[in-house]
C-alpha cells in the first residue's frame, strides 16, 4: 500500500480557497490568486492546516502568503518533497484554480487528488482512510466524506444550518450513494484523476463547478461513494450576508447548470434511461428548481393568500400533514436540535425567496449569474473579538442592512394575518404571524453573528 503511505499532492487554493491533494510520494501545495492558504504534510498521509480568511492579508505585521511558505521550507528542511506555487489572476475562479493546479508535469505521476476547502480540517488518517475505496473499485470516481461543524453553536443560524446540512448528508448524500450518484460538494473528497479527465476536466461555466463535474463523470458512467463515518472538521458562515450570498451561489448555479447540461444528458448512451430521468427529474428539477419555488409561493404566498379569498380552500394533507412530514425528517440528522424545528421551519420559508430569485435568474441566464462571491468565515477572528465585536449590534448602519422584499413580504403577511385573525376561520394567523416577525428581524439584518471590527 505505497500509494496509501507515501501520498503526493499539491494544494491550489483560489476563489472559494480550495485545496486540493493528490496521492502517492510527497505533498505539494500551490496557492491560487495570492490569496491564503492551505496544507502542508509529510509522508503517511500527516498533514498541518493553515487557516486564514480571505480579507485578513496579515497576521502581526506579516503576510499569511509569507507564513505559508515558511510553512512549506519547514518541512522542505525535514526532506519532505513539498513545493509552494502561486497563481497571479483569478481567471476562471475556483474552477480556475483547480484547472491550473491539473497541468503542472506532477500530476501524470499522480492517480488521486483530494480536495479540501481553506477552512477544512482533515485528520491525519484521512487518505488513508479513504483511497482504498477508489483503489478497490476501479469503477468509483468519487469518495467523499462527510462535513463535522466546529462552529455549529455560535448563532441560532449556525444550528439552523447545522441541521440542514446534516440532513443533507444523512439522508440525501447516504441515499444517492446506494445508486453511486450524488452531487459534489466542493470539498472533501478523493478524485480518481483519470475519472476527472474523461469527464473533461473542471469547467467555469457556472458557479458549481464541482456540482457540473459530478454530473458529467456520472453521464461518463462512473460512480461515487459517500462515507458517513469519516468526518471533515469545517466551519459555516455565521454572519447572514455571508450565508445569503452561499445560498444564493448554491440555488442559481445548479439552475444554471441544469440549462446548459441537460442537452447533454438528453444526448449520452453511457447511461440507462432510468438514471437520465433521475438526474433531470429528480436530480434538478424536483430538488434544485421545483422545491425552492413551491416552498415560497405556496407557504409564503398561496396560503396566506387563501385568507383574503375566502373561497380558496386548501386541504390539510397541504398545509399540515406533508410540512409536518418534512420537518420531522429534517430533524433525524441532528436530533439535539429537534427543539429548533419550528425557527428551522420559519427562517428556511424566509430563504426560500431569496433562492427563487437566484433559481429565476439561473435558469433565465440575467443578472450575476457566474459572479462568484467568496463565502466570507470569521474563524479565529470571532472567538478572539467575541466580547467585543459580536456583542455590537450596529443599529447606526441598520438602514444600509435593510432588505426591502423581505420586508414587504413581512407587511404583506401582517396584512394576511391580522384579516385571518379578524376575519377568518381557519386559524392560519397561528403560522403566518411569527412567519412575518421572521420575515422583519431577517429584513433589518438581526440574524447570525455580527463580524468583528
Amino acid at each position: 500500500m505505497t500509494s496509501i503511505c507515501e501520498p503526493i499532492g499539491w494544494v491550489q487554493c483560489g476563489d472559494g480557497c480550495e485545496a486540493a491533494l493528490a496521492s502517492r510520494g510527497a505533498w505539494r501545495i500551490s496557492m491560487g490568486d495570492g490569496r491564503l492558504s492551505c496544507v502542508s504534510g509529510c509522508a503517511a498521509g500527516k498533514m498541518v492546516a493553515c487557516r486564514e480568511s480571505r480579507t485578513r492579508r496579515k497576521e502581526g505585521g506579516v503576510v499569511v502568503a509569507d507564513l505559508v511558505e515558511q510553512e512549506c521550507e519547514k518541512w522542505v528542511s525535514k526532506g519532505i518533497n513539498i513545493k509552494y506555487e502561486i497563481r497571479d489572476n483569478r481567471h476562471g475562479y475556483k474552477a480556475g484554480a483547480l484547472k491550473e493546479g491539473l497541468k503542472h508535469n506532477y500530476v501524470h505521476h499522480c492517480d488521486y487528488v483530494a480536495i479540501f476547502d481553506a477552512d477544512f480540517q482533515p485528520e491525519a488518517d484521512f487518505l488513508l482512510q479513504m483511497i482504498p475505496f477508489l483503489i478497490h473499485n476501479p469503477e468509483v470516481a468519487l469518495v467523499k466524506a462527510r462535513w463535522k461543524f466546529v462552529n455549529a453553536d455560535d448563532c441560532m443560524m449556525t444550528r439552523i444550518q447545522e441541521m440542514t446540512m446534516d440532513y443533507h448528508f444523512k439522508v440525501e448524500q447516504e441515499s444517492g450513494s446506494t445508486v453511486y450518484s450524488f452531487g459534489f460538494n466542493g470539498t472533501a473528497g478523493v478524485w480518481r484523476i483519470s475519472a476527472l479527465e474523461e469527464a473533461g476536466g473542471w469547467k467555469d461555466r457556472t458557479t458549481v463547478e464541482d456540482m457540473d463535474l459530478a454530473v458529467r463523470a456520472t453521464l461518463c458512467g462512473w460512480k461515487f461513494v459517500f462515507v458517513g463515518n469519516i468526518k471533515v472538521k469545517s466551519e459555516l458562515p455565521s454572519t447572514f450576508n455571508a450565508y445569503r450570498n452561499q445560498q444564493y451561489r448554491w440555488a442559481c448555479g445548479p439552475s444554471n447548470l441544469f440549462r446548459k447540461i441537460a442537452e447533454e444528458i438528453r444526448r449520452t448512451a453511457k447511461i440507462s434511461l432510468w438514471r437520465k430521468i433521475y438526474l433531470m427529474y429528480s436530480f434538478f428539477v424536483v430538488q434544485r428548481i421545483i422545491a425552492h419555488v413551491v416552498t415560497f409561493t405556496f407557504y409564503c404566498v398561496v396560503i396566506p393568500a387563501s385568507v383574503l379569498v375566502p373561497e380558496v380552500k386548501i386541504s390539510k394533507w397541504g398545509v399540515v400533514y406533508i410540512p409536518t412530514t418534512m420537518t420531522l425528517l429534517h430533524s433525524v440528522g441532528t436530533p439535539s436540535s429537534f427543539h429548533l424545528l419550528l425557527f428551522w421551519v420559519l427562517f428556511e420559508n424566509v430563504m426560500s425567496m431569496h433562492r427563487t430569485k437566484a433559481v429565476l435568474t439561473g435558469l433565465l441566464g440575467v443578472g450575476v449569474v457566474n459572479e462568484w462571491v467568496v463565502t466570507e468565515k470569521l474563524g479565529n477572528a470571532a472567538k478572539a473579538n467575541k466580547g467585543e465585536g459580536s456583542s455590537k449590534k450596529p443599529g447606526s448602519t441598520i438602514s444600509k442592512r435593510i432588505l426591502l422584499p423581505e420586508l414587504g413580504m413581512a407587511v404583506y403577511l401582517f396584512i394576511c394575518a391580522w384579516c385571518d385573525f379578524a376575519y377568518g376561520k381557519n386559524y392560519y394567523y397561528f403560522y403566518i404571524f411569527p412567519q412575518a416577525m421572521t420575515f422583519f428581524i431577517v429584513a433589518i439584518g438581526y440574524v447570525g453573528t455580527f463580524a468583528p471590527s
